[in-house]
């Protein structure tokens, strides 16, 4: 075995010896004080020595325990002893700094079994330098105010949590232990320049609402469409499953894969759905009635503006027949209920449609990784390498003011749905957006922005194999 097996240049290699999963690397510092660490004078004498063990990175496949001869010294000058210092061995932990580090980066990739398992070390051991290596990561990382803010929640690890994200901006700022108002709230106060998010869009959770209210009292909030049309397509299933219930089994048989057709929206029903669907209301009126009452909501959605949309609304609740008005009733109470922050969604559409494909990707990251924590999983989300969306910020400065010039019609800034591209605010007039770097020659980028961890890109690194 080479002699600088350890690539250690701080520790001389005196021997090394091999087992079948081990390697025993003795080992002594190469360059030993030459002065008293009390009183800086150079008459130092040897006063015994401790052999100390020192877990190093895994090598070969093979893990590595470094056995330092560790020497006292005594000072004849002030008579002090002093032990000898281990350089490039980290001050908390009998490990090599190089060890806590790939430990600390490897946590966010594997189980901490697995790293214990390749290393020697306690898996409560693995625990600690992840958590150390999370703090790190957390001073590091500063993720910008979200002026479009997300809160939607995610049912994980036994219980919600709530995910936080920046909707401008497609990303995750943050997922927290649960979703209490308390746990929300010390969240948002603790934001920097909070007063800087202009529009949350959340679900119908009361805490969500007081907590936002509480802290962000100039912020919108904008109850995700996605939440509410959702109510719909679940009145329609509890309509479905009460008309069948009172069915006979031949006429169940007839109403085969009907669940997957009334859930569907009329317009994307192929040929042979619409043809069923049409069999289906002729011979239970009641069951395409519920099927129409729920295509009806949708198109509260089309409305152009909030006054529109309440009175679309108004008048789809008024024409509800008494029989069917039963499986609507959750529906038109939280419509009723959350009205006017369900409306605001028609002066400002932003939606959590991006924080719902997180949650699918939360899911799975959390099925493929058996025994993580939620410390471990926030952790894996929120800082893993490459996935994070940065832009630089510009330094404000004085120009003068250019004569007035005509410029093309403004562009208006979208967010991509599936429904197509839905505008938002004010649009953005191309004149300040596209011009060059030789039109400020004096103006330097400032620091890059950190918006939090791109999901696309989050998506693209889980399906590579790469998270």
């Amino acid at each position: 075995m080479p002699a600088n097996i350890l690539n250690l240049p701080a520790f001389t290699v005196q021997r090394v010896e091999e087992s079948d999963h081990d390697y025993h690397v003795y080992a002594e510092v190469s360059n030993p004080p030459s002065t008293c660490a009390t009183c800086n004078s150079d008459r130092l004498i040897g006063h015994g020595r401790n052999e100390q063990v020192i877990r190093d990175l895994p090598t070969h496949g093979k893990r590595l325990a470094i056995y330092v001869d560790t020497r006292r010294w005594r000072c004849q000058s002030c008579g002090k002893t002093f032990m000898e210092t281990l350089p490039a061995v980290n001050a908390k932990r009998e490990m090599t700094d190089r060890l806590v580090r790939w430990i600390g980066q490897q946590s966010l990739k594997r189980t901490f079994a697995s790293l214990a398992d390749e290393t020697g070390l306690d898996e409560k051991t693995i625990r600690n330098i992840f958590r150390d290596y999370i703090n790190e990561l957390e001073q590091q990382f500063r993720f910008e105010t979200p002026k479009w803010m997300g809160i939607d929640e995610i049912h994980i690890i036994n219980k919600p949590r709530c995910v936080v994200s920046n909707i401008q901006n497609n990303t995750i700022v943050d997922m927290l232990q649960n979703r209490n108002k308390d746990t929300v709230s010390k969240y948002l106060t603790r934001m920097p320049n909070r007063d800087k998010v202009q529009y949350v869009a959340m679900d119908m959770w009361t805490p969500y609402r007081d907590a936002v209210q509480a802290v962000l009292p100039d912020a919108t909030i904008v109850i995700d469409k996605f939440h509410v049309v959702r109510m719909a397509n679940d009145a329609m299933e509890r309509a479905r499953k009460g008309m069948r219930a009172e069915l006979t089994l031949k006429q169940k048989r007839g109403l085969m894969h009907d669940r997957f057709v009334m859930l569907k929206r009329k317009r994307d029903l192929c040929d042979e759905e619409r043809l069923n669907l049409d069999g289906w209301t002729k011979n239970y009126p009641m069951l395409g009635e519920a099927y129409r009452l729920k295509e009806d909501f949708f198109e509260v959605y089309e409305a152009t503006s909030p006054e529109d949309a309440a009175r679309r609304f108004e008048a789809w609740r008024d024409g509800i027949p008494a029989e069917i008005r039963p499986y609507y009733a959750d529906l038109i109470r939280a419509f009723q209920n959350w009205h006017p922050f369900i409306l605001n969604y028609f002066g400002h559409p932003v939606t959590n449609a991006y924080t719902e494909s997180l949650n699918s990707l939360i899911r799975v990251m959390n099925r493929l990784g058996r025994g993580y924590s939620f410390e471990a999983l926030r952790a894996k989300i929120l800082f893993t390498e490459g996935a994070h969306k940065h832009t630089l910020s510009r330094p404000k400065f004085k120009r003068r003011r250019a004569p007035e010039r005509k410029v093309a019609e403004p562009a208006t800034v979208g967010y991509a749905l599936a429904d197509g591209i839905m505008p938002f605010g004010k649009a953005i007039p191309l004149s300040r957006k596209g011009r060059s770097e030789s039109e400020h020659p004096h103006e330097s980028p400032g620091p890059p922005k950190n918006y939090g961890a791109d999901i696309a890109t989050l998506i693209e690194l889980l399906e590579s194999g790469r998270l």
